[in-house]
């Protein structure tokens, strides 16, 4: 459960948010100190499982073949095999659109050398290599987790951002999720909470809201 100050933040976010004709998301923005950020190996790069879900629709591509893109068909929204592999890799503008549609790749380990060949340069600049499937590894249950991952990433600059639900979930809900992401900063972080100068929560179009 998370902290009550967290809660009360996201209270205060969610009620000072502008009403909107759209459903808005709810948004951490996390400012780091203390860090050489030009330094690849202090950055932040990781994803994260929300304990609550992200509150959207999040998009996933299966690169499979056989059993494995039968099971994947019910779950991804889309699965894509070899040859589909090898079409994108001769159309850069069609596989530059679905990366940039696509929230998280997963594809088959045996797969991740030809698309590390054919789209190595379109995904890996983004952040978006797939996540390798193992032979043992449950396809179903592998797109199920993603769906309800969000990645955490901090480039070069001390800001950055990352989705924590949607306005419509309780502010209890986007809490625990809060929490966790602060949770696993810490312990990754060199210098742990130290490393984090202020956290805020907001709606898209809502004030921010000190969280930490």
């Amino acid at each position: 459960m998370a902290d009550q100050e967290i809660e009360n933040a996201v209270s205060r976010a969610l009620e000072e948010a502008p009403d909107r004709n759209f459903r808005e998301t709810v948004d951490l923005a996390i400012n780091l100190r203390d860090l050489d950020l030009n330094d690849p190996s202090n950055r932040v790069d990781e994803g994260v499982v929300l304990p609550e879900g992200t509150g959207q629709e999040t998009k996933i591509v299966v690169f499979a073949e056989g059993e494995t893109a039968i099971r994947a068909e019910d779950v991804a929204d889309d699965v894509l095999d070899s040859d589909d592999l090898e079409d994108l890799g001769d159309d850069e503008s069609r596989a530059k659109d679905l990366a940039e549609e696509t929230d998280f790749f997963i594809a088959e380990a045996s797969m991740m050398q030809d698309i590390g060949r054919y789209l190595g340069t379109i995904l890996g600049p983004r952040g978006k290599m797939p996540e390798p499937l193992q032979p043992d590894d449950d396809v179903v249950e592998t797109v199920n987790r993603m769906k309800n991952t969000v990645q955490l990433r901090s480039g070069e600059r001390r800001t950055f951002h990352t989705r924590v639900g949607a306005e419509d979930m309780s502010a209890e809900e986007i809490a625990d999720n809060i929490d966790v992401i602060l949770r696993r900063l810490h312990a990754n972080l060199e210098k742990g909470p130290l490393n984090v100068d202020s956290v805020f929560v907001k709606t898209t179009m809502g004030p921010a809201v000190e969280v930490a």
